[in-house]
């Protein structure tokens, strides 16, 4: 099984718009991401693009329609194109959401959570080791950001995932943003939970921006919106992490409302920065 390897670089999520201002000279990332659905016709400009992105640059690969986090089998269709893709332009990296979107055929288009049982777990351990197996690769599998807890769940989520990553042996990918935005919205210290996550699983870091808004009750509810510049205190509490794990790759989300790249690159430069500081750090 081939093991997840991104360089210790920051980097950012491919956008079609972005291409030209890209190619035309040489870029301060390590690697560029995309999501894998994209890419899943024969051809077109979306391969030309990143055929040629690939050719300098390293490549993360993100699902986001697995549904792995489902009760019900895996779309083996969805998995073959999958497969497709990554045997096509060999990936240093591959990761899913820790989520569920699929329910009888009908795909959901959003990212939804699930309890932390033994029956949840004993499935999403099942799911894995099939994409493992198909893919011949390490997965990645990313934490959720969540907007509600189940009371049935029995496990603590960080627990649940050091123990799907010590079964299936997949890395983690830790979506700071998410920690952050998930903490906020339970009255959570976030730092508690990077305290207790399995950070010796980790193998790729996710950052993003969230918007901000009451719920029903008037108490904070942060939204996991990839739509602005990383916050100030997801920056903090990245610094955090790779004081405690030391240099990993990084990557910057921006989905919604796609600003023009130099504001993009500016994020990613910001990221190495602190992946540069974490290195002199670990060094000295």
């Amino acid at each position: 099984m081939i093991p997840s390897a991104l360089s210790q670089r920051a980097g950012a999520g491919f956008k079609p718009e972005h291409f030209a201002a890209i190619i035309a000279e040489p870029q301060p990332v390590g690697f560029f991401e995309v999501h894998a659905e994209n890419y899943m016709g024969a051809g077109g400009p979306p391969h030309a693009q990143l055929g040629k992105l690939r050719e300098d640059y390293g490549l993360s690969i993100h699902g986001v329609g697995l549904s792995i986090g489902s009760m019900q089998p895996l779309d083996r269709d969805h998995l073959t194109r999958l497969k497709t893709v990554c045997d096509r332009y060999q990936p240093e990296s591959f990761s899913e959401h820790l989520a569920w979107s699929t329910h009888d055929g009908v795909f959901l288009s959003d990212l939804l959570p699930l309890p932390y049982t033994q029956e949840t777990l004993f499935r999403v351990g099942e799911h894995i080791d099939e994409v493992q197996e198909t893919l011949g690769r390490q997965m990645l599998l990313e934490n959720p950001a969540t907007y509600l807890l189940f009371a049935e769940s029995t496990l603590e989520e960080t627990d649940f995932l050091a123990e799907i990553a010590r079964r299936t042996g997949c890395g983690l990918l830790l979506d700071v943003n998410n920690v952050f935005v998930a903490a906020i919205n339970h009255n959570l210290d976030p730092r508690d939970y990077i305290a207790r996550f399995p950070l010796e699983a980790v193998r790729e870091i996710h950052l993003s921006g969230h918007s901000e808004t009451v719920d029903d009750l008037g108490a904070p509810l942060l939204i996991d919106s990839h739509d602005t510049p990383v916050k100030d205190p997801v920056w903090a509490l990245y610094e955090t992490v790779l004081g405690r794990i030391g240099p990993v790759a990084s990557l910057i989300e921006w989905d919604n409302d796609v600003p023009a790249w130099p504001l993009l690159r500016g994020e990613a430069v910001a990221a190495q920065r602190l992946i540069d500081a974490a290195a002199r750090q670990r060094a000295a």
